[in-house]
């Protein structure tokens, strides 16, 4: 008994959509697979000012990598290993690692090879050449703003500027001394001039008694004077 059309035309139909279902399969489990691709490397100074190469990873399938770097040397087919790195858990969005070369110096080239599973076996192209750049710390001094002044410069403390110095035990004695000799009184009847030289009032009676005596003396030999002529 052969099948009716209704029946043969349905089995068309679904044969068509299933295969239309393994090719959509195919597809997307072929894009999700590890492959050279997802890998990248540059040559960059990391935070420390260490010259590194920097491998990012982003296999979305998770696929743990091996990843070697290689220097090339000056002579043909010439290389050596000089680091290598795992990454564990790699995703689409891109996971890294740095790899440190021996030297870093202008044009210095190198090969990073990643192995994935039985994905990926093969070399990152092209090969990493370190630019002629320098790496130095990064350090936030630029962008920071400028210090305060040294503590030598700031202008001095209120207290310090008006409280007056304390007078020492001794100054003080002969401070509270000097006023006393200076409103001390002089001797009555006489000025400090006198009181130095030894003068005072009784010097004045002396002196005038001394004239009183010159002229008395003067009088009697004129009068003396006057009776001898007289006589004669």
């Amino acid at each position: 008994m052969f099948p009716s059309r209704h029946t043969a035309r349905a089995a068309r139909v679904i044969g068509t959509f299933g295969a239309a279902a393994a090719l959509s399969l195919g597809i997307a489990d072929t894009a999700s697979a590890c492959n050279i691709s997802d890998f990248s490397a540059a040559a960059v100074c990391d935070a420390g000012g260490t010259g590194v190469i920097r491998v990012t990873d982003r296999d979305g399938s998770g696929t743990p990598a091996t990843v070697k770097l290689y220097l090339q040397l000056n002579m043909p087919g010439g290389e050596r290993l000089v680091d290598t790195k795992t990454i564990e858990h790699p995703t689409a969005q891109g996971v890294s690692v740095d790899l440190t070369p021996p030297d870093w110096y202008p044009g210095g080239t190198y090969r990073v090879h990643v192995k994935a599973g039985d994905q990926v076996d093969d070399d990152i192209q092209p090969m990493t050449v370190i630019p002629d750049e320098t790496c130095a710390p990064s350090t936030p001094s630029s962008s920071a703003p400028a210090t305060a002044p040294a503590q030598s410069s700031s202008p001095a403390s209120p207290s310090s500027a008006t409280t007056p110095a304390t007078p020492s035990p001794a100054q003080s004695s002969s401070a509270a001394a000097a006023p006393g000799a200076s409103s001390a009184p002089t001797a009555a009847g006489g000025s400090t001039g006198l009181a130095e030289t030894g003068a005072g009032s009784g010097t004045t009676v002396i002196a005038g008694a001394a004239a009183a005596l010159v002229v008395t003396g003067g009088g009697m030999v004129v009068a003396l004077r006057r009776r001898a002529v007289r006589r004669y």
